[in-house]
């Protein structure tokens, strides 16, 4: 198991440095220069050049590159342009948000899907399995803007029951320790701020969690229905156990295969929809931040903040694989 692990994190290291690549590059391509973002269109030329110097921003690309991954070598993945704060210091009180809302992404997208999944391929053929196939295949197609903007007209403008925006309420007082809301709400033992809290929540973490919620649903029911199936399903039905524990005791297991590797790569999935879903619903994470720093012409944080979230990425996908490996042993020897 030692070495599987140490091979997968050798094969990590080339992703990352093709996504510190792609990630700069591309940055480079977008329209628009970070020194007259910052002094306005009506800057001089002379103030726009000397700012231009004093990032760096003159200097070959090849150059700019390495004082960045010289950079990273050294913890520091540089400083905000318009803040001039360095970026991971406020990161720091930025990412709880995100956190929050992918976990309650991730657990509504699992408890659904899985269920669906399930319930769709016990019941093969009925109503219930082309109901969770119609939804899945709506989940999939409608994208989460246009989602987000329904569930905020719906319910919280005709029907005011959930707030449409923000992490907390305005009129909410609260001084954070780790900046996790619900983690603070229990250290504090306010079960008022665990409320409001949830509550704001609810509405993007719906809106995000309907993609992967759909793929996981229809990789539980195909995954589930290829088990059924399987020599040792019968035998256990024929020894009269009832079909509930056939299929949660014995075809259950093996049928989480593949869906950890999907629920694996939803990871990724959450945090890339995070940005269009942080924005919709104001929700200050570190998506809405890289959109306004897209905006901005802020170079170090999209380029920081895009090497985190492939550094989780890719964390994220080999505790995937060790737990393969751990299911299933036959992993560990390719």
């Amino acid at each position: 198991m030692v070495s599987f692990i140490l091979r997968r994190l050798l094969e990590a290291v080339p992703v990352l440095i093709g996504v510190s690549i792609v990630v700069f590059l591309f940055l480079r391509l977008i329209p628009g220069d970070p020194a007259i973002a910052l002094l306005g269109e009506r800057a001089s030329e002379q103030n726009v050049q000397r700012l231009r110097e004093q990032m760096g921003l003159n200097q070959p690309l090849h150059v700019q590159y390495w004082r960045f991954v010289r950079g990273l070598a050294q913890g520091d993945v540089g400083r905000s342009i318009r803040t001039t704060r360095p970026v991971m210091a406020e990161a720091g009180s930025r990412f709880p948000a995100t956190v929050e809302l992918t976990a309650a992404a991730l657990t509504l997208a699992l408890l659904t899907g899985v269920g669906a999944g399930t319930l769709s391929a016990t019941w093969r053929g009925s109503f219930i399995d082309h109901a969770a196939r119609v939804l899945s295949l709506a989940g999939i197609s409608i994208p989460i803007f246009w989602l987000g903007l329904v569930l905020i007209w719906l319910f919280a403008v005709q029907l005011p029951w959930l707030p449409p925006d923000g992490r907390l309420s305005a009129e909410m007082r609260y001084s954070p320790i780790t900046n996790f809301v619900f983690v603070d709400a229990l250290l504090q033992r306010r079960g008022d701020l665990a409320l409001d809290a949830l509550r704001h929540v609810i509405l993007p973490a719906l809106a995000l969690s309907t993609v992967p919620m759909a793929i996981i649903a229809r990789m539980t029911r195909a995954a589930l229905l290829e088990v059924l199936r399987a020599d040792y399903v019968r035998t256990a039905r024929a020894k009269g156990l009832p079909e509930r524990a056939v299929t949660l005791r014995h075809a259950m297991k093996n049928a989480a295969l593949p869906v950890v590797t999907i629920v694996g790569l939803q990871v990724g999935i959450l945090l890339s929809g995070a940005i269009l879903t942080e924005t919709i619903f104001s929700w200050p994470g570190v998506g809405r931040w890289i959109f306004e720093s897209i905006l901005n012409r802020d170079f170090p944080v999209v380029q920081g903040m895009s090497l985190v979230i492939a550094v989780i990425f890719v964390s994220v996908n080999l505790v995937v694989d060790v737990l393969y490996a751990a299911l299933d042993p036959r992993i560990r020897v390719r």
